[in-house]
């Protein structure tokens, strides 16, 4: 596809995280293209009904293509823990209720796993990303990422955000609250996720 279905390679972020907004213009400058976040043409969230991550980053990206009339990109991640039968997956972000803070969901969280021992808490972040080039694209670019690790059985460390302090990263041996953020970037289920997005990104549309 030509880079003129991108009008000025603009790409438009199917969120309002401050965060994830500044890890993708980061990633994405090498290439020539600029992010907005979607809150830049509305403040309205997609309703995400979708009973999977995918079909919920497809949900969203569609949403803010719609609103903008550009190409957008929409993520949905979450953590599934093995014990808990995937839960809280992805409704990850709203565990211990609509209005739930990360502490909320922690606390819940941890509840379900006391009386699972050590070795049985395990469990993986995970994160869907799609891409549509406009509102009504039948196909998508799609990109997935996995980080695994286990459930601490308390939180530790500061940094991060939402489960972060009770996700224990084996091969860094600390928890991924307590990781800079340089290397939790280039390990995480959302980093991981990016990166396969942006060599699919460079194969359509050049670099």
């Amino acid at each position: 596809m030509a880079d003129s279905s991108f009008p000025g390679r603009s790409l438009v972020l199917a969120s309002g995280n401050p965060g994830k907004l500044g890890e993708l213009m980061e990633m994405l400058k090498p290439l020539g293209w600029s992010v907005q976040p979607q809150s830049d043409w509305t403040l309205e969230e997609a309703v995400e009904d979708g009973h999977s991550f995918i079909e919920n980053a497809i949900i969203k990206a569609r949403h803010a293509a719609r609103h903008s009339n550009r190409p957008a990109l929409g993520d949905d991640s979450g953590l599934v823990v093995d014990a808990l039968n995937g839960r809280p997956g992805i409704y990850s972000s709203r565990y211990a209720g609509p209005q739930a803070d990360d502490r909320a969901n922690i606390s819940k969280l941890l509840r379900a796993l006391e009386a699972v021992p050590e070795t049985k808490r395990s469990a993986h972040f995970y994160c869907a990303m799609a891409l549509v080039r406009h509102a009504d694209d039948p196909s998508p670019l799609l990109a997935t990422g996995m980080w695994r690790g286990r459930i601490l059985e308390a939180p530790a460390g500061t940094g991060g955000f939402g489960y972060d302090p009770v996700f224990w990263v084996p091969a860094e041996a600390c928890s991924s609250a307590e990781l800079p953020a340089d290397v939790k970037n280039r390990l995480s289920h959302r980093g991981q996720a990016l990166k396969a997005m942006i060599e699919q990104m460079k194969k359509e549309f050049g670099p």
